[in-house]
């Protein structure tokens, strides 16, 4: 799933590329992606990209060229992505199965198409006159690349968060844009386990992990920045250190990093680096190391 760091790229890549450009082309061929019908989609043709930018890991295109206010709004979900084309392809959008799910074209030929891979489809679309208008954009909490977002923010929010660790850092109405994997990354690079409960982090901790949150996220950012769209998913894969890596060595400490499954997705992490050398098992069946 695209996470801050990717969206925070490809958010700066589209607006280097879409910024006072007219929409000449705008066709859905996933019907369900679409969240709403006021104003239609169609309403776009013949606006002007004011720019792009990012709340958490929506990616957010301003078209409020006069006082309503025109944006449309992505989220990617697990398996969307952007395409850009210099030249976009002739053929029309049409529903079916693929993995289309809409195309922008601009003056002078270009645009992208929004694609989600798989069954599962969660990619969803919204034209609004107003990001907030999107009640998940709504709910977001605050954005740790935000200058006020600081270690006494961290240990606040964590102070009142219920669930564990790894669920206070992916809940996207406590923190905006950390998921799945950069949480895995931010906890090993913490040294704490993923099942502590959030509130039950004492100060030290919350310092370790307010630095490791800067950390992990500033050297993917720092990465992402500046690659092509087409690049930043694979370079995203490649440079996790825990994350998808079961059975490999720990680059830290070079114990066998290991994987618990939670309903849909799972997470890994050290023993050595993070349990005190005690493997976890699979949280639906055995006690939750504190």
């Amino acid at each position: 799933m695209p996470e801050l760091p990717e969206v925070e790229a490809l958010t700066r890549f589209l607006d280097e590329r879409l910024a006072g450009k007219v929409v000449e082309r705008c066709e859905l061929a996933a019907i369900a992606a679409l969240k709403t019908f006021d104003p239609p989609l169609s309403a776009l043709v013949g606006r002007q990209f004011v720019s792009c930018t990012r709340r958490g890991k929506y990616l957010c295109l301003d078209m409020s060229t006069d006082a309503g206010g025109t944006w449309l709004v992505m989220h990617l979900a697990r398996g969307g992505w952007v395409k850009w084309y210099d030249a976009l392809p002739a053929g029309h959008a049409r529903p079916g199965r693929g993995p289309l799910a809409l195309r922008v074209g601009v003056q002078g030929g270009a645009g992208f198409d929004v694609t989600e891979m798989g069954t599962e489809k969660r990619l969803a679309l919204w034209v609004v006159h107003d990001p907030a208008d999107v009640e998940g954009v709504a709910t977001l909490g605050p954005d740790p690349l935000d200058p006020a977002f600081d270690r006494a923010t961290l240990a606040t929010l964590l102070s009142g968060a219920p669930g564990t660790l790894k669920t206070a850092l992916s809940s996207q109405s406590l923190i905006a844009g950390i998921g799945n994997a950069y949480s895995d990354e931010i906890i090993h690079a913490a040294r704490l386990s993923p099942f502590k409960p959030a509130r039950n982090i004492d100060a030290d901790e919350a310092a370790r992990l307010y630095d490791a949150v800067v950390q992990v996220l500033g050297d993917a950012l720092g990465r992402a920045v500046g690659s092509a769209a087409s690049e930043l998913k694979g370079d995203k894969k490649r440079a996790l250190r825990v994350h998808g890596r079961t059975g490999e060595p720990c680059p830290v400490c070079g114990d066998r990093i290991r994987e618990v499954w939670s309903a849909t997705r799972s997470l890994q992490y050290c023993p050595t680096c993070q349990t005190g050398g005690k493997p976890l098992a699979d949280r639906r069946l055995s006690k939750l190391i504190r």
